[in-house]
């Protein structure tokens, strides 16, 4: 292997950390997966086995001491993430972290405050950044073919299948739908967003209701520039993992996603069909390369992160800004009438 390349450890070896490692190890040519952290015994040793990482770390106090390791990619559950994104930044690696950044707003100070002193970059895991259709949306704003936005619409529907007694209170605003907010936020760009209403229920799970598990939920975001946005989210859908996105303009408008597997529709004697995709690292797998693939150019070429730009990846402060939406949509729920945006 060339060596000149980029070692990236991998913090966290779950399902989307082992999607993330098999990324770095076998789909960047500028990149190799020189360690693998995680505290559960065993499980960094296989997935660095089966994977060809040079090392596996149980304490991540080794992975801030590697001299090998250039930049970390953070996928350990999420109520971990502000403090690893602090130690990696203090250690001199940069950082990619996967969403949310943090879960107070406080906490996500501290981790872009971290970086910035730093100097190293910071991004988060917000793919649908790099998803053909939303990237090719966002380009139409450079020649103003959308115009100013009037109405914005982002939704996340998931196959199901999910345990109930393993989803935290408020899961669907800080870990579902903050992608839908984020994306509310990079298909009206400059905008902040300034007042919250929220309403959601337990409907796929309806006997976990008084335990505080909402399911199913509908935000609208109203922005500073005028325009109002409407995300909304659900833990179940039998077709498949839907996701999709609309901006309407004064000069036109962008709609994003259809949640096919392919381009192909069979038509026959039952009608036609259309072959739906079944989970996220399926529908958005190019997505999830390129942002890995951004984030290690950015290393690459020393380049921290820089708030005040509008490129694709999304720095801490997006990150921020999408929990401030998401923290605000909770209560929104809990005091049963419209919210501001924390500052």
């Amino acid at each position: 292997m060339e060596r000149s390349s980029t070692g990236i450890a991998l913090i966290g070896s779950g399902r989307m950390g082992s999607f993330h490692g098999e990324t770095v190890s076998r789909r960047l040519p500028g990149a190799h997966l020189a360690a693998v952290a995680d505290p559960a015994p065993g499980a960094a040793a296989a997935l660095a086995g089966s994977l060809g990482a040079d090392r596996a770390y149980t304490d991540t106090a080794d992975v801030w001491a590697d001299p090998a390791v250039a930049a970390v990619v953070i996928a350990a559950p999420a109520r971990f993430h502000a403090d690893l994104v602090v130690a990696a930044a203090r250690s001199g690696k940069a950082v990619f972290c996967e969403k949310p950044m943090a879960l107070t707003l406080a906490d996500a100070d501290r981790a872009v405050d971290a970086a910035r002193a730093a100097g190293v970059p910071l991004q988060i895991g917000f793919n649908r950044r790099f998803a053909p259709d939303w990237a090719a949306a966002r380009a139409l704003f450079a020649n103003d073919r959308i115009g100013t936005p009037r109405l914005i619409r982002s939704l996340t529907r998931d196959p199901g299948g999910f345990d109930p007694a393993r989803v935290p209170p408020d899961t669907i605003f800080r870990e579902t739908l903050i992608h839908d907010f984020d994306t509310l936020r990079f298909l009206n760009p400059g905008a902040a967003a300034v007042e919250v209403y929220a309403v959601a229920d337990a409907l796929v799970e309806p006997g976990w209701r008084d335990r505080g598990l909402l399911d199913t939920a509908v935000v609208t975001v109203r922005f500073d520039n005028g325009a109002i946005g409407v995300a909304e989210a659900c833990f179940e859908a039998s077709y498949g993992y839907d996701v999709r996105g609309e901006v309407l303009g004064s000069r036109g408008m962008a709609t994003m996603g259809d949640g096919r597997r392919t381009g192909m529709t069979y038509s026959g004697a039952g009608g036609r069909l259309i072959e739906t995709a079944r989970g996220d690292q399926e529908l958005f797998a190019g997505a999830y390369t390129a942002e890995l693939a951004a984030f290690v150019e950015s290393v690459r070429a020393g380049r921290p992160s820089d708030p005040e730009s509008h490129r694709t990846a999304a720095s801490g402060e997006d990150a921020r800004a999408a929990l401030a939406i998401a923290l605000a949509a909770a209560e929104s729920v809990r005091a049963g009438r419209p919210v501001a945006v924390g500052k």
